[in-house]
């Protein structure tokens, strides 16, 4: 199945501790069905101290379900996002404006 959802998309949460919130994708992984969304789902992390890092407790933004984001059209209101023919490429689209993502 294609990619609704691409790293660098601005997303809204729908569910969970960070309903309400946007921030961008910075990682996706289509096997597992999550993605990594910048300044969401922070946990903390312990972490040793090595050479080059410096140790201690380190907030790190954990995987969330692509089940539970959603696109931010650009009127900034969560949308589905769609597949269509544009010639002869096959773009992706939202759904509630009708507006090609990427063009």
């Amino acid at each position: 199945m294609a990619a609704k959802l691409k790293k660098g998309d601005k997303v809204i949460v729908l569910a969970g501790k960070d309903k309400g919130k946007t921030g961008t994708i910075s990682s996706v992984s289509p096997k597992t069905g999550k993605a990594v969304v910048d300044g969401i789902n922070i946990a903390i992390r312990a972490t040793r101290q090595s050479q080059t890092t410096q140790g201690g407790r380190i907030p790190k933004a954990m995987p969330i379900d692509l089940s539970n984001l959603a696109y931010v059209d650009a009127k900034g209101k969560p949308t589905r996002v769609g597949f269509k023919m544009d010639g002869d490429k096959k773009v992706r689209f939202a759904k509630t404006t009708g507006d090609v993502i990427d063009a």
